[in-house]
């Protein structure tokens, strides 16, 4: 019985932090800029929301992992491929959190107004570029998350 409800808890936090990288990705970001009438405020909102989603999706795949580790009872659990991706979504957005949305904060109060930066400025490019790395993280996470969720679902019928 507690094994039914640890392997359920796995799957409600896995669910939750892929539903909300799904919704910030695919519903919040494009609605930001599309909405607000600067890009300064959307990206704002969305580097808000994008760091409350890492501190929350660190926490729950911790969770996850913890879980598996109580029903598993031992290390072992840890090392199925289903809690491996799940490791992985925690480092990938561990690296985005800490290294590229920190750098990207960092530029953007040093142009002051991302909007209103001129195209050629160094800054900016570089922005650019950790944008592109940030967005290929998330696209791992999620990437890595839907496989966790496969593997997981594969375990439990194959009880």
């Amino acid at each position: 019985m507690m094994a039914s409800i640890l392997r359920t808890l796995e799957f409600l936090a896995l669910s939750l932090w892929l539903g909300s990288d799904v919704f910030l990705s695919f519903v919040v970001a494009p609605g930001a800029f599309r909405i607000l009438g600067s890009r300064d405020a959307a990206g704002a909102i969305v580097g808000y929301s994008l760091t409350r989603m890492h501190l929350g999706g660190i926490l729950l795949g911790l969770v996850v992992l913890a879980f598996r580790l109580a029903r598993a009872r031992s290390f072992a659990g840890l090392g199925q491929p289903a809690a491996l991706c799940v490791a992985l979504m925690v480092v990938l957005t561990a690296i985005s959190q800490y290294t590229v949305s920190a750098r990207m904060a960092a530029l953007r109060m040093q142009m002051g107004s991302i909007q209103a930066t001129a195209v050629d400025n160094p800054l900016l490019a570089e922005f650019s570029k950790l944008h592109a790395i940030s967005v290929s993280l998330e696209s791992g996470v999620l990437l890595a998350g839907f496989a966790a969720m496969y593997l997981m679902v594969r375990e439990l019928c194959s009880c």
